[in-house]
């Protein structure tokens, strides 16, 4: 895909000795260090970018909440994409600000 997407993603990890918000918080500092466009939300963070670099950003999450004591993990992830055009996050939020 040559264009821009907007990807949701909602990560629900669990974990006997950490706290699922403790968890959440080191995927949101991936995503903010990652240098992507994103918007957090109260149960989803929406990221802008190419295909593959938000993919790769999606398994990067996957490995650093793991690695930050997840034992289990949902992930709820949402895609938009438009054939031959870019979609932004702010065409969709601009009104609503």
């Amino acid at each position: 895909m040559k264009n821009q997407i907007n990807l949701a993603i909602q990560v629900l990890p669990r974990s006997s000795t950490k706290g699922t918000y403790e968890l959440v918080d080191v995927a949101i500092e991936l995503i903010q260090k990652s240098g992507l466009k994103y918007r957090v939300c109260p149960f989803e963070t929406v990221i802008e970018g190419y295909y593959d670099e938000v993919m790769k950003l999606v398994k990067d999450i996957h490995e650093a909440v793991y690695a930050a004591g997840a034992e289990e993990m949902i992930t709820n992830i949402k895609i938009q994409t438009r054939y031959n055009q870019d979609v932004f996050i702010d065409d969709k939020m601009n009104k609503y600000e």
